[in-house]
């Protein structure tokens, strides 16, 4: 080592070798990559650089922190930051991930099925992609909403399971299904008293509705859902319908992989709206 080297390494420089984003609590190189929740949502919204850790060491320190507390606790405050966090994020891969809840027994992990990740993957699709299979527009003109949808509270479930990598959703399922359900009324309640067709201004309202909803959860991804959430009404297909035409038109075969001649038309299926009630009451 010349003297250069020697100088640099007694000022705490870092050396060819060195690792220079290391583990802030062992100091040595990720091993597993890990975040703290709220980092990790400033790093979805935004996409700034935030701390990272060793898995292992991240967990243990919030085992020390837990030990040295009156009580149990829920959440754990970052090293670094001081920021309250509530779990522990992991196995980032650009599209899913795994949470880990501070107050969890860390060998129960719940781990999210190819259903999931497909849904989370379609977030990163193009939207619109299924705008000319499924027409929004004619859902709402039709007054197709009249018709009750049985797999929409299982397909909410699925969806907001995928968005926030949380296993107990049921809460915001019943929070979202209840405002679509109460929004169905109103409009019954006061279409009556419209003297012309309002298709447009319903549509924009429940739009409004549904993200005033659903924000809190799904922060910067709330208008891709609501916009998914129109397009599964549009359809009138059960969940393994809807999925099966939306892989196709991506191009991918069942297990969500890229197919190489992806399928340009498709026609849907299944529909659960009887034949008569395009006509009004």
């Amino acid at each position: 080592m010349n003297n250069g080297e020697e100088q640099a390494d007694q000022t705490g420089s870092y050396t060819s070798n060195q690792d220079p984003n290391p583990c802030p609590i062992c100091l040595a190189s990720l091993v597993k990559e890990s975040y703290l929740d709220a980092c990790f949502r400033r790093f979805l919204c935004v996409c700034v650089c935030v701390y990272k850790f060793c898995f292992n060491c991240i967990v243990q320190w919030s085992r020390v922190v837990a030990s040295k507390s009156s009580g149990q606790s829920a959440s754990i405050e970052c090293p670094l930051c001081k920021t309250d966090n509530f779990s522990i994020i992991s196995g980032f891969d650009g599209t899913c991930f795994q949470r880990h809840y501070v107050d969890q027994d860390f060998g129960n992990r719940f781990t999210f099925s190819k259903a999931h990740k497909y849904r989370l993957q379609c977030y990163y699709s193009e939207p619109g992609i299924l705008n000319d299979i499924f027409d929004v527009s004619w859902f709402w003109k039709s007054r197709k909403y009249r018709q009750s949808n049985m797999w929409l509270q299982s397909w909410l479930k699925r969806e907001l399971q995928a968005l926030m990598q949380e296993e107990d959703v049921d809460i915001v399922v019943h929070h979202i299904h209840g405002v679509i359900e109460s929004f169905w009324t109103r409009i019954e309640h006061t279409r009556v008293l419209l003297k012309k067709p309002a298709e447009a201004y319903w549509q924009d309202n429940f739009r409004i509705a549904i993200t005033e909803a659903a924000k809190p959860f799904l922060l910067a991804r709330t208008d891709r859902f609501v916009n998914e959430l129109e397009l599964f009404l549009a359809s009138g297909l059960n969940i393994e319908a809807y999925d099966a035409v939306y892989m196709q038109r991506l191009g991918w075969n069942t297990s969500g992989s890229i197919t190489t001649n992806p399928v340009q038309q498709v026609v849907p299926f299944l529909h659960i709206f009887d034949v008569g009630s395009d006509q009004d009451e």
